[in-house]
């Protein structure tokens, strides 16, 4: 079969196609023919050998796949041959609490993950499609959906009163965007991009702010929320845009810290968390009971994820580095099959 493989921390040139032998399903394990996978910041950072100190090469990479299963081991009663499924981001995190063991369970940097025509994963590491979703859109689901659902729903409480600062336009932040109308949250959205304003727009959110035009966009948004402050940041940002994002939200207010894309390792004043009582929460996407609830409502609202765009498989590299231009709204997809 064929197969990528990250084959050193050199970046996205390291990525290379690669024969390797179809794998077999042993007891309660599962082979799925993977039909569609979907990039996320994150493997980007694994590409550049900046995610894991101690990863290990060759790596087959990408967190992001779905696919049909087409075989399945000795004892399995989860899912049968023909479901159509994706894979869940830690193999290991089922219920409960994230533990160090189960973060070791990773897909496409603790373990292989799903860029490649063939993988074979536990049975307890799947979950069914919702049957309204092809596999591209099924495919964009297991981090940024989840990680959405997980700070707005699972820890946020999320309600129709609240007001929702989601920084930018990539996956996360645009799942929140439709999880928050869902819910009939108020949203503010930003982004250096009128045109990726007007698409946020069109799917409901309520106010904009583009911070090239408006650097001091916390302020902007203080203005926006009556001058209290929103009650729920999704922080995707990092360094870069959390002293902002703590000014943006209310006293009493939450802020999900989910990522780095504008850089890490800078001081940040812990004093306004302190002053106005936040609540900073980590966000390291979640368990497959948060990916089996989200569906369901996502099932029954019929949301359709966003899909910028979709490459060949034969265009992983193009992929990576479209990814990276920041061009992109919403997810970025890489179609294995014709």
């Amino acid at each position: 079969m064929k197969v990528y493989e990250l084959q050193s921390n050199a970046g996205i040139d390291a990525l290379k196609l690669v024969e390797r032998p179809e794998p077999k399903p042993q007891a309660d394990q599962v082979l799925i023919r993977v039909y569609a996978t979907s990039l996320n910041y994150r493997d980007l950072i694994v590409a550049a050998g900046n995610y894991n100190p101690t990863q290990k090469y060759p790596l087959i990479p990408m967190s992001d796949g779905a696919g049909e299963v087409v075989g399945v081991g000795e004892g399995v009663t989860r899912v049968k041959a023909g479901d159509r499924v994706a894979g869940i981001f830690f193999q290991d995190w089922i219920y409960g609490q994230l533990t160090r063991q189960k973060m070791k369970s990773d897909l496409g940097s603790g373990i292989d993950g799903m860029l490649a025509e063939y993988v074979v994963l536990h049975q307890d590491g799947v979950v069914i499609l919702p049957d309204y979703l092809s596999y591209e859109e099924g495919a964009t689901l297991p981090c940024a959906a989840v990680t959405a659902w997980h700070a707005l729903v699972t820890k946020g409480n999320i309600s129709a009163s609240d007001t929702i600062l989601l920084l930018g336009t990539g996956g996360v932040s645009i799942f929140a965007l439709q999880f928050a109308k869902i819910y009939g949250a108020r949203v503010i959205i930003t982004s250096s991009s009128e045109e990726k304003l007007a698409r946020a727009r069109e799917l409901g959110a309520d106010e904009t702010v583009n911070y090239k035009i408006i650097p001091d966009w916390e302020k902007q948004v203080y203005e926006l929320s009556d001058r209290t402050g929103v009650d729920h940041v999704i922080e995707v940002g990092g360094t870069g845009t959390l002293p902002k994002s703590l000014q943006a939200v209310r006293i009493g207010g939450r802020v999900s810290s989910i990522g780095v894309l504008s850089g890490r390792g800078e001081e940040v004043d812990p004093l306004p968390i302190l002053f106005k009582s936040l609540t900073v929460q980590g966000i390291y996407v979640g368990s497959r009971e948060m990916f089996e609830s989200m569906n369901q409502t996502i099932a029954q609202h019929q949301v359709k994820p966003i899909i910028d765009k979709v490459f060949p498989f034969n265009q992983a590299q193009e992929a990576y580095r479209y990814l990276q231009s920041a061009a992109h709204f919403g997810k970025v997809v890489i179609k294995l099959t014709q």
